[in-house]
């Protein structure tokens, strides 16, 4: 319970403090619950006293009225952040979690899922708010009223007190043992729930392959495998916990019995009194109430034990660190210097002791063979991970001065592979500047030529794009991402390719669009299609992580020898051939 009660502190966050005065609320309101069980020993002992001292007797009924009213009023306040705060929590963990997500490393990002992630912004979210306003005050009660009652008893009478703290000591292996079997199998049955997610997240998305190969439907072999892995997950874990649940209640529920007998037998033998018997055993029904109730509860309390641990497993997650802020750049030429950097789990380095210079106001080309370490310098530039050893420079600052959303709002990217989000037109291009006015968002459309395709929409710049932007074409989706780029402004352009995917006619449209965005700007571009980078001011090749070459187009084909030589003369045979 101590590593739930800091996960829950964790989840709680900024309202960890009224948590924490929650908790202090319901452990008062338990021990003022376990005194009015208590009080009802001297008021027993009063009504079986003979001649019944009428006045005593009805103290201790005001006594008991006095502590069930402090109870009330303190389960009030304790039920308050119940109401209160509880979806403060739900949407405040959200948002952290929102927070995590954007200053997550790349890299670290990249190895989730998206289906994962779902499931924890999601259903552990929920579920981890919810043990904080319900399960941790649940708990404090199974574990204080036991104990308080149990000190009753033994004061009452320490052979029956032996009874319960038997009972007690028998019952605690088999709680142990539910516990164990329980966040194991809880965990289990989350994994899975999170791999089902990822798998319908692909699912929707690949399905008209999926439909288009027959695999799609409830027999499809891209969800069968998940949806039986998660039943049976499921089922062992509910499997796994149902004896120890069983033994445990039973355990509780024979002690009762058996202190019964030995009370009894105790009375017929005169020594106790009745009035203790039965103040005993209506503190010991109390007693074992929450007892048996822990062996049952426990799943829950692991089920929330596994959702507050992934949810805190990414609240955790360490941001890129800030070395000793620098001043913002001024300038924005781009440096690297003697630059190594490998993935997570990779054996080589991508990129390795790499050098280059790409001035201000001008354009770069990166070329090369797949997985040379194009797309890697790229994710340097932009931050989205930092150089094991070496130093990436924007305008002389070392970039990792400067916070990742401080270098981002300098840098523009268009992608291959535009990615637009279920809304509307305009509110897609608005992404780069969300104060931009009408006016401005129309100019940065007309500029990447795209207003006048989407004037002929229905709803115009209202027009709903669809999930990943699935109601335009190919080209379209390009011009509204560089509408957005050309809207944000950035003096540094990193470009990956993004005509490579288009027919002729639209890539005519989308160059056009391209050269307006990078005009007095400096442009990184990744190409693959030579042709396209004719008049590049110096393009490097790029080949196991470092510069194999640079200079002009001219130039590098001056050196027949040299890799761009060949690439191109087997890139203007393909284009013969194919014509």
């Amino acid at each position: 319970m101590r590593r739930i009660l800091r996960l829950m502190l964790t989840a709680a966050g900024p309202y960890a403090a009224q948590f924490r005065t929650t908790l202090r609320v319901s452990l008062a309101a338990t021990l003022v619950q376990a005194a009015a069980y208590a009080s009802f020993v001297p008021l027993l002992a009063e009504l079986t006293r003979d001649p019944v001292r009428a006045g005593r007797a009805w103290l201790w009924v005001g006594v008991l009225a006095v502590l069930v009213a402090v109870e009330a009023a303190l389960r009030v306040r304790e039920m308050a952040f119940t109401y209160d705060y509880w979806h403060l929590v739900t949407h405040s963990t959200r948002l952290r979690l929102g927070a995590s997500l954007r200053s997550m490393p790349q890299q670290e990002l990249a190895r989730r899922a998206a289906g994962d992630l779902t499931a924890v912004v999601g259903a552990n979210a929920t579920t981890a708010s919810g043990a904080i306003s319900s399960l941790s005050t649940l708990f404090v009660q199974l574990v204080t009223v036991p104990a308080v009652l149990g000190v009753v008893v033994l004061a009452l009478d320490w052979r029956l007190g032996l009874v319960l703290v038997a009972a007690t000591l028998a019952a605690l292996p088999l709680v142990r043992q539910v516990q164990r079997r329980s966040n194991a199998g809880f965990h289990r049955v989350d994994e899975a729930d999170a791999a089902l997610s990822g798998r319908i997240v692909e699912y929707v998305q690949g399905l008209p392959v999926l439909k288009a190969t027959g695999q799609a439907g409830a027999d499809s072999p891209r969800l069968a495998a998940v949806l039986t892995d998660q039943q049976q997950a499921q089922a062992r874990s509910n499997r796994s916990a149902s004896l120890p649940v069983a033994g445990a209640q039973l355990l509780v529920q024979l002690a009762f019995v058996i202190l019964v007998a030995v009370g009894a037998a105790l009375v017929l033998d005169a020594r106790l009194s009745l009035a203790v018997l039965v103040a005993v055993v209506v503190t010991a029904a109390r007693f074992a109430e929450p007892l048996s109730m822990a062996a049952t509860m426990t799943k829950l309390f692991e089920q929330s034990e596994a959702a507050l641990s992934r949810v805190d497993e990414v609240l955790t997650v360490a941001p890129l660190t800030v070395t000793a802020p620098g001043a913002a750049p001024t300038t924005f030429d781009l440096g690297f210097e003697q630059v190594t950097f490998a993935y997570d789990g990779q054996d080589e380095p991508t990129l390795t002791e790499l050098d280059l210079t790409i001035p201000e106001r001008s354009l770069t080309a990166l070329v090369g063979p797949s997985g040379s370490g194009k797309t890697t310098i790229t994710k340097l530039i932009s931050r989205f991970a930092d150089p094991q050893h070496g130093t990436v420079r924007l305008g002389g600052t070392d970039l990792r001065t400067l916070r990742p959303d401080e270098v981002l709002r300098h840098i523009a990217v268009v992608f291959q592979d535009v990615y637009l989000f279920d809304d509307t037109i305009r509110a897609n291009i608005a992404l780069a500047r969300p104060d931009a006015t009408d006016d401005e968002i129309e100019a940065a459309a007309r500029a990447a030529n795209a207003h006048e395709f989407v004037r002929r929409l229905p709803d115009g710049y209202l027009t709903r794009v669809g999930e990943i932007g699935s109601a335009l074409s190919g080209g379209e989706r390009q011009r509204i991402s560089i509408a957005r780029a050309i809207l944000k402004d950035a003096p540094v352009v990193l470009l990956d390719e993004p005509t490579a995917a288009l027919d002729t006619e639209s890539e005519v449209v989308v160059q056009q669009a391209i050269d307006r965005l990078v005009a007095g700007k400096t442009v990184v571009v990744i190409a693959h299609r030579l042709s396209t980078v004719v008049g590049a001011d110096q393009i490097l090749v790029i080949d196991g992580g470092r510069v194999t070459q640079r200079g002009t187009h001219h130039e590098l084909l001056d050196e027949p020898e040299g890799r761009y030589a060949r690439m191109w003369a087997a890139q203007v045979a393909a284009r013969t051939s194919t014509g």
